[in-house]
C-alpha cells in the first residue's frame, strides 16, 4: 500500500551548513523505534555552505512506496525556505520557524503558523540550537511524549559529553513546552506500529547485500551519489574482513576489482555515470577474460558533471554499451532498497555461474533515500553458489581454462593452483588460453570463442524470475517502468483507482538478459500501454523495442533532476486517456 490509516509528511528546509540532517536522523530514530514506516528524500545542492536543501520525511503505519504528494508540516530554518514553500501548504498544515530571523508571508486559510522565539528559549550562541528547539515543537505537534525525544537526543550527542546532552535536552524541552501552550497539535496523533523497524539508505542496502553475498574486496573513488557504499564498507571492513581501498581514480578501482575477482575473491566497485565511463574498458576486460566482477552505477543527472546531487535514469545505454565488442554481462536495476539488498547475492551467484561481469544500475533516489525496513525480512545468510570454481590443486591432464563445453561455461581455476597453469589476458584466446594473435590470428578459433561465450547466456534466463503483471489483468492502462519507478507507479495506480481508472504495472528489474518473450506476451495483451521513465529520450523504451519489436501507446518522462511524485503519473495517464497527448512531461511544483 502507499500508506495506511496514518499518512503524514514533514519537510525541513534550509541551507547547507544549517544541520538539516541531524534533526532528520533524530526524528527517523524516534519513528522507526515506534514501529512506523519512513520514506525520505533529500533535495540538496553540491555545495558545503549556502544554497537550498529540502528534506522530506513521509511517515505511515504501513509500508510506503514514495515520498508522496503533500506537505503537512514545514520546518523553515531560513527565510528562503519560507519564501519558496509557504504557498505549498494547505489547510490543516503547520509551519514552524524561528521568528527571530524569519518573517512569514500570507499563508492559505487554515494553515497554522508556529513562530518560535529562539533567543528567548536558549541563550546558546550555537545557531544550530534552533534545530533542537524546533524538534521539541515538532514532537509536541505530533502528539509524542517528550521522553522519546530526550532519549534520542542523549544517544545522538553522547559522544560530545553530558554537558552537550543536557543543553540539547533543555532547549528541546523549552520548545516542547512552548508548543504545548501556544500551538494546536495535529488532530490525528502519531500511532505506534507493531514492532520496532530498521532504517537504511539504498547505498547501505547495496553494501550490506554485497557483504552478505560474500564480498571480500571493495574499491572505489568517491563520487556522489555512490559514496555511501564506500562509507559503509569502510566503517565495517575490519569486523567483516573486507579489504576496502579508496584509490586514485575509477580506472584503478575497476581494474583492482577485476584483479581481485580473478584471484577468486568476490569483488565489487561503485561509482556514478561519469566514473563508470572510465571503468568501461575494465568491464570489457572482465568480459573477455570471463571474470565475475560486479560494478555499481548509481545514476545522477548528466551528461558529464551534470547535476551531481539530482536523480535520473539516464545511464541505461551507457551500461548496455559499456566497452567495445560483443560480450556477455548481467544488468539489474533494483526497484527499491530491499530489492537492492536481495539482488546483490543473486547477481554475484549469476556472475560466478556464468563467469561474466555484472552491473547494478541504481540512482540517487534509491541510493541516497532513507527507508524503514523490517529486520525479519533481511536474510543475512543467502545461498552462495560459486559456480564451476576450482579452488584446490589436483592432477590435471592439460587444463583448458576456456574449454569448449555444451553450456559455454568452462571450469575456472583460481590462479596459482598446481596443475592448472593458464594464461589470462585481454587478447582473444583459444580454449587452452593460448593468445591467438601469438600463433597467427585464426578466424575459425575466433568465431568458436565468440560463440562459446555467447552460449553461456542461452540458459541464463532460466535462473532469473521473469517480471509479473501487478494488478488486475483487464486493466484499462498498463504502466511499464524499470528500476526506481516501481514504487511511485504503484502508488499512482492506487490513486487512479480512486478516480475510476483501472491500471496495472509491469515493473522490470533484470535488464540483461531480458525476458523478451514474457514481456511481449503481457504487453501484447494490454489494452493501452504507457512507459514511465526518469529520462528525456525514453532509453528503456528504445531498448525494449529493439529487443522485442513492441510499440507502446504513450510515454511519461521526467528529466528535471527531481523524482516523480505520484500525481505526476496520475496526471499523465489521465491526459493520455483524454487524447491530449502521447508524451506527458510533468512540471515539478517544489522548487529545490
Amino acid at each position: 500500500m502507499s500508506a495506511g490509516k496514518y499518512d503524514f509528511v514533514l519537510a525541513i528546509g534550509g541551507e547547507a551548513g544549517q544541520g538539516i540532517a541531524t534533526p532528520g536522523d533524530i526524528l527517523a530514530r524516534i519513528l522507526v523505534r515506534r514501529g512506523l514506516h519512513l520514506n525520505t528524500y533529500n533535495a540538496y545542492q553540491s555545495i558545503i555552505r549556502g544554497g537550498h536543501i529540502f528534506l522530506t520525511i513521509r511517515i505511515s503505519d504501513e509500508q510506503l512506496l514514495s515520498h508522496g504528494d503533500k506537505l503537512d508540516l514545514l520546518h523553515c530554518l531560513n527565510q528562503d525556505t519560507m519564501d519558496r514553500h509557504l504557498g505549498l501548504m494547505e489547510a490543516g498544515s503547520r509551519v514552524v520557524y524561528n521568528s527571530d530571523i524569519i518573517k512569514p508571508g500570507e499563508p492559505a486559510p487554515g494553515v497554522q503558523l508556529c513562530p518560535i522565539p529562539v533567543s528567548e528559549l536558549t541563550k546558546s550562541r550555537n545557531r544550530l540550537m534552533q534545530n533542537t528547539v524546533a524538534l521539541g515543537v515538532v514532537v509536541s505537534l505530533l502528539g509524542l511524549g517528550f521522553e522519546d525525544l530526550a532519549d534520542s537526543l542523549a544517544l545522538r550527542f553522547q559522544r560530545q559529553g553530558q554537558e552537550v546532552v543536557d543543553e540539547n535536552i533543555s532547549v528541546a524541552r523549552a520548545g516542547f513546552q512552548l508548543a504545548n501552550s501556544d500551538f494546536e497539535p495535529f488532530l490525528q496523533p502519531l500511532p505506534a506500529g507493531q514492532k520496532p523497524l530498521g532504517v537504511w539508505s539504498g547505498n547501505d542496502a547495496i553494501a550490506i547485500g554485497a557483504a552478505a553475498a560474500g564480498v571480500k574486496f571493495y574499491a572505489a573513488y568517491p563520487m556522489s551519489p555512490a559514496s555511501g557504499i564506500l562509507h559503509w564498507m569502510a566503517q565495517n571492513s575490519r569486523s567483516l574482513g573486507i579489504m576496502v581501498r579508496q584509490v586514485e581514480d575509477e580506472i584503478a578501482a575497476a581494474n583492482m576489482t577485476v584483479g581481485a575477482a580473478h584471484a577468486g575473491t568476490r569483488s565489487m566497485c561503485a561509482t556514478s555515470g561519469g566514473g563508470f565511463a572510465l571503468m568501461t574498458e575494465a568491464v570489457g576486460s572482465a568480459g573477455m577474460m570471463e571474470i565475475p566482477a560486479v560494478f555499481v552505477d548509481v545514476q545522477r543527472a548528466g551528461p558529464s558533471t551534470g547535476v551531481p546531487t539530482k536523480t535520473e535514469q539516464g545511464d541505461l545505454w551507457q551500461v548496455l554499451g559499456a566497452s567495445q565488442g560483443d560480450y556477455q554481462r548481467i544488468i539489474v536495476a533494483p526497484k527499491d532498497a530491499m530489492d537492492a539488498y536481495n539482488s546483490m547475492p543473486e547477481l554475484f551467484n549469476l556472475t560466478d555461474k556464468y563467469q561474466c561481469p555484472g552491473i547494478v544500475v541504481s540512482d540517487l533516489l534509491i541510493s541516497e533515500g532513507r527507508f524503514s525496513f523490517d529486520p525479519d525480512d533481511v536474510d543475512l545468510h543467502p545461498k552462495i553458489d560459486r559456480g564451476e570454481l576450482i579452488s584446490t590443486s589436483a592432477p590435471s591432464d592439460g587444463y583448458k581454462r576456456y574449454l569448449h563445453t555444451e553450456s559455454g561455461i568452462s571450469p575456472r581455476a583460481m590462479p596459482g593452483l598446481e596443475g592448472f597453469v593458464h594464461v589470462v589476458a585481454t587478447d582473444e584466446h583459444d580454449e587452452d588460453s593460448t593468445l591467438i594473435s601469438d600463433e597467427f590470428t585464426h578466424p575459425h578459433k575466433r568465431q568458436r570463442m565468440v560463440e562459446k561465450r555467447a552460449r553461456k547466456f542461452e540458459a541464463a534466463l532460466r535462473d532469473i524470475a521473469p517480471p509479473e503483471l501487478d494488478g488486475p489483468a483487464n486493466a484499462q492502462v498498463t504502466l511499464l517502468g524499470w528500476g526506481s519507478t516501481y514504487g511511485v507507479i504503484k502508488e499512482a495506480i492506487e490513486q487512479l483507482t480512486e478516480k475510476g481508472v483501472v491500471a496495472n504495472q509491469l515493473a522490470i528489474s533484470w535488464i540483461v538478459p531480458l525476458h523478451a518473450a514474457e514481456i511481449t506476451d503481457i504487453v501484447s495483451n494490454a489494452q493501452r500501454t504507457i512507459i514511465v521513465e526518469n529520462n528525456y529520450s525514453g532509453q528503456f523504451y528504445r531498448y525494449l523495442r529493439g529487443e522485442t519489436g513492441l510499440t507502446i501507446d504513450g510515454h511519461i518522462r521526467k528529466y528535471d533532476g527531481e523524482p516523480f511524485m505520484p500525481h505526476h503519473i496520475v496526471d499523465g495517464v489521465l491526459a493520455q486517456l483524454a487524447g491530449e497527448t502521447d508524451l506527458y512531461v510533468p512540471v515539478h511544483e517544489i522548487i529545490v
